[in-house]
């Protein structure tokens, strides 16, 4: 498995014949700096946790020229197809849901967060409720995109039910869990192989670095990836 930290919350995970875009908020995301057309190169699914303009960033242009499929809750695929995606390549779900991705499996959990989509002046386009994203594949290790959210007890049944190995966590704090809380998280409900933070370093008024995450991970048998945004690792 091959993933890919675009910044933000943006990822690419590349596994089996797979080729996943999560949140794929590319142009206009500070950290990244460059535009879609890269990140995207040969893309299968482009996966949404939530509707809000920094997640769902250039999902539409690259579903139209790649064809992938979009797998997202009911509201944000029907708003997308308002916009010029295909109706035929969607993939709706919701909380508690699974559905059959080819070659993999997307498992739609809570997060607790908001989601919308902004408009002009203000306006704001409701998009169903904000979640987690549990990807199951037949031969490589489960990965949880925990989208933007607080802890939450319930994170336990999450991993007695999926025992995720991968964690994609927000650590940036005002709008998510900060970095101290997220460690909490990911020690106290998961058995992680790997975390990668996420939500952070973006955008000003957001925690600039994983300093709090690391410190809070000091002692566990999890390892943390740092990555460079837009280089690759291997797990």
């Amino acid at each position: 498995m091959k993933i890919t930290w675009y910044g933000h919350s943006a990822f690419r995970v590349e596994a089996g014949g797979a080729k996943i875009l999560i949140d794929p908020f590319l142009t206009g995301n500070p950290s990244w700096g460059k535009g879609w057309e890269e990140a995207a190169e040969g893309v299968t699914h482009v996966l949404l946790t939530h509707g809000h303009n920094d997640h769902v960033g250039d999902a539409v242009p690259i579903l139209q020229k790649s064809g992938a499929m979009l797998v997202a809750n009911f509201e944000i695929c029907m708003f997308l197809v308002g916009k010029g995606v295909s109706d035929k390549k969607i993939n709706p779900g919701n909380h508690g849901g699974t559905v059959d991705c080819g070659g993999f499996t997307t498992t739609f959990v809570q997060a607790l967060h908001s989601s919308s989509f902004g408009g002009e002046r203000g306006a704001n386009t409701y998009l169903g409720n904000p979640g987690g994203l549990v990807l199951h594949f037949p031969e490589e290790p489960t990965v949880y995109h925990m989208g933007d959210t607080d802890i939450f007890s319930d994170m336990a049944l999450i991993n007695e039910l999926h025992e995720p190995k991968i964690g994609m966590v927000p650590i940036g704090d005002r709008f998510t869990m900060g970095g101290a809380v997220a460690a909490h998280a990911c020690r106290r409900f998961f058995n992680f192989e790997t975390v990668i933070p996420c939500h952070y370093a973006s955008f000003g008024i957001i925690d600039q670095t994983a300093d709090k995450f690391v410190a809070g991970m000091e002692g566990s048998k999890t390892r943390v990836a740092l990555t460079k945004v837009g280089e690759a690792f291997t797990i």
